[in-house]
């Protein structure tokens, strides 16, 4: 793979990630190091799980500390953007749940495909079950930290095909670039796929089977 695409496509999903953890602290009235915390826990909390199973350590985000440090900055400006709106009378409205719906879809996108990358990159091409299980932990460990952090149900066991969009996407990828077809291609392809098929079980409310309401009719919040 070119190392700027591939450098590329981190950044704009450490970014991505960055956003979706500081809003989902901001949503729970967080303080500043809440908002931190949270959005760069999301940002590089799969990406440092998936390093030390690789046997990569110290994890790439504390030796080369660009994307925890992108992410703070990121969640800082989120943090100081969302305080200005609300001091001059404007506040988030619709337009809050589709930007952290957006954000949170395409930062699964690209981290399914680069965690699928990193084990195809020390040399696990063979192992299928390997490669697909580092890309959907890098999809969606940090978004399970950062649920656990604000106290709330996970999002992958409940939201609407959310790690099955991640297991989709790191499938698709591997088979590709197993079959041949340039990163290049299966990269944006595939990171795609999951921003799709996660924007389209938002807007048609699409979801895996509900388990049984046995022993209380609560559920967790529709997202």
């Amino acid at each position: 793979m070119q190392p700027h695409l591939w450098e590329a496509a981190l950044l704009a999903g450490t970014v991505a990630f960055a956003i979706s953890g500081a809003m989902t602290a901001m949503e729970r009235a967080l303080d500043l190091l809440g908002v931190l915390v949270l959005g760069t826990v999301t940002a590089v909390g799969g990406g440092i799980v998936r390093d030390c199973l690789l046997g990569l350590t110290p994890p790439g985000a504390l030796s080369r500390p660009r994307e925890a440090l992108l992410a703070l900055s990121v969640s800082l400006f989120a943090f100081l953007a969302a305080w200005l709106a609300a001091r001059t009378g404007r506040h988030a409205g619709r337009w809050w749940g589709a930007a952290l719906s957006l954000m949170d879809a395409v930062g699964l996108g690209v981290f399914s495909v680069s965690g699928v990358q990193s084990a195809l990159s020390c040399g696990h091409g063979g192992n299928a079950f390997l490669c697909l299980f580092m890309g959907v932990l890098t999809g969606v460990g940090g978004g399970l930290m950062r649920d656990v952090l604000a106290m709330q149900v996970p999002s992958i066991l409940h939201r609407r095909i959310y790690a099955l969009a991640s297991l989709l996407g790191a499938g698709g990828y591997y088979l590709l670039v197993q079959n041949g077809v340039s990163a290049a291609w299966a990269m944006p392809g595939a990171a795609g796929a999951v921003v799709l098929i996660r924007l389209l079980a938002t807007r048609y409310r699409w979801r895996l089977p509900l388990s049984p309401p046995l022993f209380s009719t609560r559920r967790p919040p529709e997202t």
